[in-house]
């Protein structure tokens, strides 16, 4: 009886309760804790997925009719193989005329050769140097071993030629911008967007996973608008507008359109609206300015009021590849924030040293004489395009000092499908090419687009035209028009 008293006495006698007793544990939270590991083992041992069990078993008959009436969908849409829609291919180098299909003398109006510094021999001798130094590659990232003296060579004298504190070199010219944008914008954060940007812009903006608001090309007016709307809502939330970075996006010349960017009145808005700016001077690097540094240059505008500028050098250059430059302290971030350049091989030495040896020709006394025989070039072109027989066929868009502009064939129907209408610019391309031009019929991964684009014919002009090949490239264009539209 002693014994039951004592026993009833201390309910929690058993040598387990005691040692969570002297362990100070109380009770409640052990049956807490057995409980969730009970459910976590059960979650982990137990399949998500159970699949029902159906109720009738199938014959064998019945399993071979359904596979035999089994049709799995195309991983991709057909694709039209009766045309080339890959472009013609050249057979030799690229320069103000090229080789195709066995004919010589054809009148290159395609490429981004704006200079001519392409197959100039002072860059070639210069790639053939380097190639027995250094080799063909570095098989590594910048951050791993990949970086080679020549790379930072090329950084230093292309942020000496902008007039900016520090440059980053990239070895893939579409990962340049799209690599960049991403590095300073996230989630939350908001992008203001001409919408006529390249789609390399839009990759950027699409990684960045911010918040993206397009603005009329061009329309200074309507992003002001837009900056105003923002900032109204931000004085209803001050504490996450303080948190919230902002950042306009443009191009120095759009490739979709050939316009200009207004780079003054966009730096004006920039401070107005506490925003960055940053522009993709692909088009425009070696074009605009008198010394060819771009169209901050264009409009005296400091280098420094641009917080990243970016350029591709597959354009005036003439090499592979791209940078950014602007201030130390934002040019860092990206060696550690910069896909493009953390996770890709460096740029191969022969390439970085041809851009070299292409800057030192853009910033010489010659530079200034190419540009300014590309701009008297792109005049001759635009009014061969815009007289006679080709005011009637074509409409010229884009900003006049541009050497890439668009061409619209009157003569096609704009109501009809998209698909047709760049079938039959891919068929005038064709016919420009048995007839002496090479020229491009612009094509767009539409699904993709943030803005429908028109269908048009992309001509780029060469520094090194002749007038006489300029003349034969419009009649070229003139006739295959006439031919493909009668």
């Amino acid at each position: 009886m002693i014994f039951l008293t004592d026993t009833l006495s201390q309910p929690f006698s058993h040598p387990i309760f005691e040692l969570f007793q002297v362990s100070e544990v109380p009770v409640v939270h052990l049956v807490i804790e057995v409980a969730l590991v009970v459910v976590l083992v059960y979650l982990f041992t137990t399949k998500r997925y159970r699949p029902k069990k159906s109720s009738t078993a199938l014959t064998k008959k019945e399993e071979e009719t359904l596979l035999s009436e089994f049709s799995p969908e195309p991983l991709v849409p057909e694709v039209d193989t009766s045309e080339n829609i890959e472009g013609i291919p050249v057979e030799g180098k690229f320069g103000p005329v090229v080789k195709v299909n066995g004919q010589e003398n054809v009148v290159n109006m395609s490429t981004y050769n704006f200079l001519g510094l392409l197959n100039d021999p002072r860059v070639e001798k210069e790639a053939e140097r380097s190639v027995r130094q250094y080799g063909v590659g570095s098989c590594g990232p910048r951050g791993f071993y990949g970086t080679i003296d020549c790379h930072e060579d090329l950084e230093e004298k292309v942020a000496a030629f902008m007039g900016a504190e520090e440059c980053i070199l990239y070895s893939y010219g579409f990962a340049t911008v799209a690599s960049a944008i991403p590095a300073y914008s996230k989630r939350g954060d908001i992008l203001y967007c001409d919408e006529a940007v390249c789609f390399p812009i839009q990759k950027g903006i699409s990684a960045s996973r911010s918040t993206v608001v397009y603005f009329k090309h061009n329309d200074m007016d309507d992003l002001e608008d837009k900056l105003k709307a923002q900032q109204k809502i931000d004085e209803q939330n001050e504490k996450k507008a303080l948190a919230t970075r902002r950042m306009i996006i443009v191009e120095g010349i759009y490739v979709n359109t050939g316009e200009i960017a207004p780079m003054d009145k966009l730096v004006e808005l920039k401070y107005k609206y506490r925003t960055r700016v940053l522009v993709d001077e692909s088009l425009s690097f070696g074009v605009l300015g008198d010394g060819g540094k771009g169209v901050t240059e264009h409009f005296g505008v400091d280098i420094n009021d641009v917080d990243v500028v970016c350029v591709t050098m597959g354009a005036a250059m003439g090499s592979v590849g791209g940078f950014c430059c602007g201030r130390s302290y934002v040019i860092d971030h990206q060696r550690l924030s910069g896909q493009g350049y953390c996770f890709s091989a460096s740029l191969p030495p022969l390439l970085a040293n041809s851009a070299i040896v292409s800057l030192s020709v853009i910033a010489s006394a010659e530079g200034k004489d190419l540009i300014a025989a590309l701009r008297a070039n792109t005049e001759h072109i635009r009014m061969r395009l815009s007289t006679g027989d080709a005011h009637q066929l074509f409409t010229v868009t884009g900003n006049t000092l541009s050497p890439m502009f668009h061409i619209a064939v009157n003569g096609i129907d704009t109501k009809l499908p998209v698909e047709e209408q760049e079938r039959l610019l891919r068929r005038i391309a064709t016919k420009s090419c048995e007839n002496g031009l090479f020229i491009s019929a612009c094509s767009y991964i539409r699904k993709d687009e943030a803005m429908e684009r028109q269908p048009t014919l992309r001509m780029n002009v060469c520094a090194k035209h002749t007038s006489e090949q300029l003349d034969r490239a419009a009649k070229a264009l003139i006739d295959a028009t006439k031919t493909v539209l009668a």
